[in-house]
């Protein structure tokens, strides 16, 4: 008896709150999906480095599916409470008839094991045709040959899955017999017929909350914003960034504490409004829920804002590194020599063969482990100087004072970078940028570290004058040129100055040897080949030099790429992965949260007919009421994330373009419109529904 009055509440249940069990299943499907990427990792065809990057993202996908599994469990648990209070009455009815608590209590546990079979079951089929697609995905963000794609379902991430959710429907059925067991008849039958006790908050408390909690507010986005964390070490930033996520949380409670309150209070200062239609009503019963829900209130608007900016933040990461991949890379290889040894590490004895290397081109060390030079073309080698009185702190001129005391941290005593116009004439060519001329009296600074040339240009605005070998040189331009001479992954060039072929510059000043040059080769796997020999340890090359105690570095455009794809992937996935969660989490608290608001309020909607309220009316109250309570959250959301994705850009300032921020936006509105869109109207549609049960 007890298994089939399980079986028909849980039909029941499923009528009124499809929602939940909808929620359940996608909670399923995308656990099993971003954790079933290994079935498919042997049948990608790509290389070594790129499968390792593959296998770190799967690796973190995995642990943070563990917190993943700790949210979903936390919302399976509190939406389990909402359901049990709705059924308060329901319960007292099998206990005056005669059942016992543990009776109850197993009729839960099978509506729990019901619910918890068909949404694993439909979960886990649409998670293994999901995957598919999502395999496809990660197949095409590395470059990976398909051609031995399969359909594959991954048992090890099914069981997984299964174990997962298991473990939370155990919590929900020891929860379930806690709370049963607390309960009392008199209580359960009565319950329905208690009222709210609605207590008003003092207005003049409300608005100095508010205002205080605006302030505080403010004073977190200021930290994470002007970067006042950065003037100091790695203790106090974290410090300081700490502070700032404390006041942030505690605000953003401060702030939906007060809000309900302040809102009630100004509308009826407006008696035209407040007095119209059914706005008293809709008013009264936001201020009850924002009144007792301000916490779960709080923790979606933090869900939010963290969907918000972990999405804008990564797609533009991902965006920027894709399109600066191709500018900052337009040469197969660099590579770099030291061209002077060290002459501090005076317990080193060089050999002659390695003096004599040190001075020669790289070209030449190439050649002498046996290197065959026709491998290359398009070959441009150039020397690299670098003067120990020549400092970041004499190009700064005048600057450097206010500078030390805006970035105390800065090393300003670093030695400058320096090469002849001519040889940076060579580069930029090959490099299609931007070539220059000097007079002999002026230099230049290349530099596109955008926040590093807003420094040196405070130099250059000075018309700081530079000493090199006794003659001086003026600069030419007033701020610094973007350009480069080395190839990277993002704009890292923190500054090389530029002087004219007459500068006095000799071997002694020489710092390094850079040469940059494409392979010689016209399809991938002979570009793959010649590849293999600067980049394999083992290669014929690289035990020479290793053996000959030669310096010979390299960086090339097939290993950057891979890098740097690697990388943005594994950010755009746990974002992605994280962000959708946090999104469905965050919907289904509030759905569920108004569904059994209306489920209580039945009465309430009842009295309003009684009073001559038309169907139009108490819909559009309660549309009100919904989209309201959908709101309130999702905007203070959006202004975190304002802050929030603008510390997200000071941090990864170097690989995130603010151009690729516009379209990350979009993309992530676009989303998210759709899916809170979908539960606004599900949350409306299924509310509308539980009213009318009493006409």
């Amino acid at each position: 008896m007890l298994f089939k009055l399980s079986f028909k509440n849980m039909k029941k249940c499923f009528k009124d709150y499809a929602i939940y069990f909808i929620t359940l299943i996608l909670g399923v499907a995308i656990f099993y999906m971003f954790n079933s990427l290994d079935s498919q990792e042997a049948m990608l065809e790509v290389s070594s480095s790129t499968k390792e990057m593959i296998k770190l993202m799967i690796n973190m996908l995995g642990m943070v599916s563990v917190f993943i599994a700790v949210i979903l469990g936390l919302l399976i648990v509190y939406a389990n409470r909402f359901l049990i209070n709705r059924r308060k009455k329901e319960f007292g009815i099998y206990m005056t008839l005669g059942m016992g608590k543990r009776d109850i209590s197993k009729i839960l546990l099978f509506e729990t094991i019901f619910i918890g079979i068909i949404s694993l079951i439909i979960g886990l089929v649409l998670g293994v045709f999901g995957s598919q697609l999502m395999s496809i995905l990660v197949a095409k963000l590395f470059e990976a040959d398909m051609s031995n794609f399969e359909f594959v379902f991954s048992q090890s991430a099914c069981i997984k899955t299964c174990v997962y959710f298991a473990i939370m429907y155990l919590a929900v059925v020891f929860f379930n017999s806690f709370t049963v067991s607390r309960y009392k008849l008199i209580n359960l039958l009565n319950d329905a017929k208690k009222n709210e006790q609605i207590k008003m908050k003092n207005p003049v408390m409300c608005i100095i909350v508010f205002i205080l909690s605006c302030l505080g507010l403010s004073y977190a986005y200021w930290i994470v914003t002007k970067g006042i964390y950065k003037l100091h070490g790695v203790n106090e930033t974290t410090f300081y960034i700490g502070i700032a996520v404390i006041i942030g949380v505690i605000t953003t409670i401060l702030i939906f504490w007060s809000i309900s309150g302040l809102i009630l209070k100004l509308v009826q200062s407006r008696k035209s409004i407040y007095l119209k239609g059914t706005n008293m009503f809709v008013l009264r019963q936001l201020h009850n829920k924002i009144n007792t829900t301000v916490i779960s209130v709080s923790v979606i608007c933090l869900m939010l804002f963290m969907t918000i900016t972990a999405l804008s933040s990564s797609l533009a990461l991902k965006n920027s590194m894709q399109k600066d991949i191709e500018k900052l890379t337009p040469v197969d290889i660099n590579l770099y020599k030291t061209a002077n040894l060290d002459k501090s590490a005076e317990s080193i004895t060089y050999s002659e063969e390695i003096k004599k290397d040190s001075k020669m081109p790289i070209s030449y060390t190439l050649k002498e482990n046996g290197f065959d030079m026709n491998l290359l073309k398009d070959i441009i080698e150039v020397p690299i100087y670098e003067l120990s009185d020549l400092t970041w702190e004499k190009t700064l001129g005048s600057a450097a004072i206010d500078i030390k005391k805006e970035f105390p941290m800065m090393n300003l005593t670093t030695p400058e970078m320096i090469i002849k116009l001519s040889d940076y004439n060579k580069i930029a060519k090959l490099y299609d940028n931007k070539e220059y001329t000097l007079n002999d009296n002026e230099y230049l600074i290349i530099a596109n570290y955008e926040s590093i040339a807003g420094m040196r240009n405070k130099g250059l605005q000075a018309n700081t004058v530079i000493n090199i070998n006794d003659s001086e040189y003026k600069p030419k331009y007033q701020k610094c040129e973007d350009s480069f001479i080395e190839i990277s992954t993002s704009k890292t060039n923190v500054g090389i100055i530029v002087v004219p072929d007459s500068a006095n510059l000799n071997i002694d000043n020489q710092k390094l040897w850079l040469l940059a040059a494409n392979y010689n080769a016209k399809t991938k796997e002979e570009k793959d080949k010649i590849e293999d020999i600067f980049s394999n340890n083992e290669s014929v090359l690289n035990q020479r030099l290793h053996e000959a105690k030669n310096s010979l570095n390299s960086d090339t455009k097939i290993k950057m790429f891979e890098s740097s794809v690697g990388l943005s992937t594994i950010v755009v996935f746990i974002a992605i992965y994280l962000g959708i969660i946090f999104l469905i989490v965050s919907c289904a608290v509030l759905a569920l949260k108004q569904l059994t608001e209306s489920s209580d309020n039945k009465q309430r909607y009842i009295i309003l007919r009684k009073i001559g309220c038309d169907e139009k009316m108490i819909n559009s109250a309660l549309f009100k009421q919904i989209a309201i309570f959908f709101i309130l959250p999702l905007i203070l959301a959006i202004i975190h994330s304002i802050f929030g994705i603008q510390f997200a850009l000071s941090i990864f300032d170097t690989l995130v373009s603010k151009k690729q921020l516009i379209p990350s936006v979009i993309m992530t509105v676009i989303v998210m419109g759709l899916v809170y869109g979908c539960y606004f109207l599900a949350t409306y549609i299924g509310s509308k529904n539980i009213i009318k049960d009493y006409d």
